[in-house]
């Protein structure tokens, strides 16, 4: 049985430059009490805060030529994929793997991530394209614990409600037993963050449990089980804005890849804040 009642809150498209803590403020006002849970989306936080790059201007190498084109197309369509048990029309999107717009993907993520990470097959270190638009990509945040204590002191200030505040990606830790690791870097104390590509692939392989990753936990004293088990109703409740993959969000609007417009975002019902309170 679900140990929280969960509500997902619908806001607007949260672009670059917006005023994040205010939208978390007003959109929970009057929906939260003390000791509740407020669960925000890390990305959305990140697309906001302008932690965003857009990938038409990095220049790509030929390392990262060759993971586009032979790495990504060849290993994951054909080995790597079928091992992580994906379906098979996503095996057709990885041998169809964008070239050009994938080189310069991979360049970004060989700068900012590192090989390891440069090998996964999207998301790679919290770096991820879809729900934004053109040829942008939002970063992972380094300081979201911090973030997390902003929107903490705002809700209590402007609120007067004491709130355990949660920022999630929906990248993925993966659990066997009570061990519990993640390919993504920079999660709660408690996650083993290790492997890149490796960790990945034998989480996916095991079929090991998998749960959208907490990146910072303020407000309350929280195990890491705890956390992944909210971060993960969260996820849920919130859905995948306008698509789950790039593939998914162009598909919806029926465009390219690249030419998902931010007026065609806004839309699309986002949900970036989730309220989960403990049932009594």
């Amino acid at each position: 049985m679900a140990r929280y009642r969960v509500l997902a809150v619908a806001t607007k498209y949260w672009r670059p430059k917006s005023n994040y803590v205010q939208e978390i403020t007003d959109a929970v006002r009057g929906k939260v009490d003390d000791g509740d849970f407020v669960a925000v989306s890390e990305k959305a936080i990140s697309t906001a805060v302008g932690n965003v790059v857009d990938e038409n201007a990095v220049a790509p190498t030929l390392n990262s030529k060759l993971i586009a084109k032979l790495w990504m197309r060849i290993v994951w369509g054909y080995v790597l994929g079928p091992v992580c048990h994906f379906q098979a029309g996503f095996l057709q999107r990885l041998r169809a793997y964008p070239s050009e717009m994938g080189s310069r993907h991979k360049q970004l993520i060989l700068q900012h991530c590192g090989p390891s990470q440069a090998l996964m097959f999207g998301s790679e270190g919290g770096v991820d394209a879809s729900n934004v638009a053109y040829s942008y990509v939002s970063l992972p945040l380094r300081n979201a614990e911090e973030v997390a204590q902003d929107i903490r002191r705002e809700l209590l200030r402007e609120l007067q409600k004491r709130i355990c505040v949660i920022i999630a990606d929906t990248d993925k830790t993966y659990s066997f037993g009570n061990f519990h690791f993640t390919p993504r870097p920079n999660p709660i104390r408690g996650i083993h963050s290790f492997g890149g590509v490796l960790a990945y692939v034998m989480g996916r392989f095991l079929r090991l449990r998998r749960r959208a990753t907490p990146t910072a936990v303020v407000g309350c004293g929280m195990q890491a089980e705890d956390a992944l088990e909210i971060a993960e109703a969260a996820n849920r409740a919130r859905g995948s804005g306008a698509g789950r993959t790039v593939w998914d969000m162009a598909d919806s609007f029926k465009v390219g890849l690249t030419d998902v417009s931010w007026e065609m975002l806004e839309t699309v019902k986002h949900k970036p804040i989730v309220i989960l309170r403990t049932k009594r």
